[in-house]
C-alpha cells in the first residue's frame, strides 16, 4: 500500500513541473510550445515528425517539449527555424503564400542553418514586407532577450531597473516576457 502514495506524489511532482514548464515556454515563446507546436501542425499541414524534421529536433524531444517535460529549446538555429514556421504560418493564413510555395519554404526552412532564415521571404508585395519588418524585428530581440535569462531573470532585472530607468524597466518587460503582439505594438510606438 505504501508504494502507490510514492507513485501518487511522483506523477503529481512531475505534473507539476509539466505546468512550471508549460508556463516558463509561455514567457519565452509567448505560448506553451504543446499548443504552439500543435497550430504550426494545423496551418501548414503537418504532422508531428515532419515538423520535427523541419526544426531539426528528434521526435522524442519534439514530443518532450510538447507535454512539458522540457522547457527550453536549447539550439538557437532551432529557434529560428520556429520562428520563420510561425512566419510562414501567418503568411498562409493570409493568403500571402500558397501551398506548394510553403513546401518549398520548409525545405529551405530545414536546410538552413538558423542564422538568414528569417531574412528569407517568400515573394510577396513591398506593403506586406513593412507589415511583417517589425514582426520580425520584435521575434529577434525576443529571442536574444530569452537566449539569455528566464522569464523570471527579465523580471526580476526589470523591477530592479524600474525605480532609476523606467523605460528600460519597461522594455525587458514587454520584449522579455511579454506577448509578441504587445511588443510589436510597443516597437511601432517607438520606432520613429
Amino acid at each position: 500500500m505504501g508504494g502507490s502514495g510514492h507513485g501518487g506524489e511522483a506523477g503529481q511532482d512531475a505534473a507539476g513541473r509539466a505546468v512550471e514548464a508549460r508556463e516558463l515556454q509561455r514567457g519565452w515563446y509567448g505560448e506553451p510550445l504543446g499548443e504552439l507546436f500543435q497550430r504550426l501542425i494545423g496551418d501548414l499541414g503537418l504532422n508531428q515528425a515532419r515538423l520535427a524534421a523541419v526544426l531539426g529536433l528528434s521526435a522524442p524531444m519534439l514530443s518532450q517539449l510538447k507535454s512539458g517535460q522540457r522547457a527550453k529549446i536549447g539550439n538557437p538555429a532551432v529557434v529560428q527555424r520556429l520562428q520563420a514556421l510561425q512566419e510562414l504560418a501567418v503568411q498562409v493564413a493570409e493568403g500571402r503564400t500558397g501551398a506548394l510555395e510553403a513546401a518549398a519554404r520548409m525545405d529551405e526552412i530545414r536546410e538552413s542553418a538558423g542564422s538568414s532564415v528569417l531574412g528569407t521571404t517568400t515573394t510577396h508585395s513591398a506593403a506586406s514586407d513593412t507589415a511583417a519588418a517589425p514582426r520580425q524585428v520584435v521575434r529577434g530581440m525576443q529571442e536574444v532577450l530569452r537566449s539569455v535569462a528566464s522569464a523570471a531573470e527579465i523580471e526580476q532585472a526589470a523591477r530592479s531597473l524600474a525605480p532609476g530607468h523606467p523605460h528600460l524597466a519597461e522594455f525587458l518587460r514587454v520584449y522579455g516576457t511579454g506577448r509578441t503582439s504587445e511588443a510589436v505594438a510597443h516597437y511601432e510606438a517607438h520606432r520613429d
